[in-house]
């Protein structure tokens, strides 16, 4: 249901109804518990995430989430009582967002668009609240990255071979053999890292190679390809 205004209040229990007023009068009072805050949380997109919060004060018997910074009506998500099974929710809410009874908010099928600053208030007899801040970052899925290489079959000492990583994740890792490549003075890496360079090849160059692509959250591996060298 969506949040009602002040005068909507009636029929709800009537501390609640009080107590949603002050809210929306912004008369704060500055919290007593040092530290509460939500947890730094990171998600791909598609994913449920949770974020929780740390070092909650005790008696706590509601909980108010917003997007943004600022504490207001319109950047309310959503309100959840301890005690009663009451759920309000406001412009923020999306349909994907739960107001948990441990405090935490779950949001569903996360999009790059929830990405940012949450507050949570977390309601306290005699108005004695206390409102903690976090960060929500989304990041993208990571899609398989392709492999190329110039040639598959090359002569020792006499060819070169160059190796091409096609991907748009953020950082990318070359395998050997299914082992994180030990870079040798005949091997070069572009800036990028999404070029390799082996300059002549050798025989102890053969084998199987992978470029590896992740973001801060999920990696994946290209499918291998095989070096042989002929001598």
């Amino acid at each position: 249901m969506e949040f009602p205004a002040a005068s909507a209040h009636r029929g709800l229990v009537s501390w609640l109804g009080v107590l949603l007023a002050v809210f929306l009068l912004a008369f704060w009072i500055p919290g007593t518990t040092a530290h509460f805050a939500i947890v730094t949380t990171r998600a791909v997109e598609g994913q449920d995430v949770i974020l929780r919060t740390q070092n909650m004060p005790s008696g706590v018997i509601g909980y108010i989430w917003y997007r943004g910074i600022e504490i207001k009506h319109s950047n309310l998500i959503g309100y959840r009582a301890c005690d009663v099974n009451q759920h309000i929710r406001g412009p923020q809410y999306s349909g994907r967002e739960i107001a948990n009874i441990d405090g935490s908010l779950t949001i569903r099928n996360v999009t790059a668009r929830d990405l940012g600053i949450y507050g949570v208030v977390a309601v306290l007899p005699h108005n004695q609240n206390t409102i903690g801040y976090g960060w929500l970052s989304v990041y993208p899925p990571v899609s398989m990255p392709r492999l190329l290489a110039s040639n598959t079959t090359v002569t020792e000492n006499e060819d070169a071979v160059v190796m091409s990583c096609y991907t748009k994740a953020d950082f990318t890792f070359w395998l050997y053999n299914s082992k994180r490549l030990q870079l040798g003075e005949r091997m070069k890496l572009s800036r990028d890292h999404r070029t390799l360079l082996i300059d002549p090849v050798r025989r102890e160059d053969a084998g199987n190679y992978q470029c590896k692509v992740s973001n801060l959250i999920t990696s994946i591996e290209s499918a291998p390809v095989q070096l042989d060298v002929k001598y």
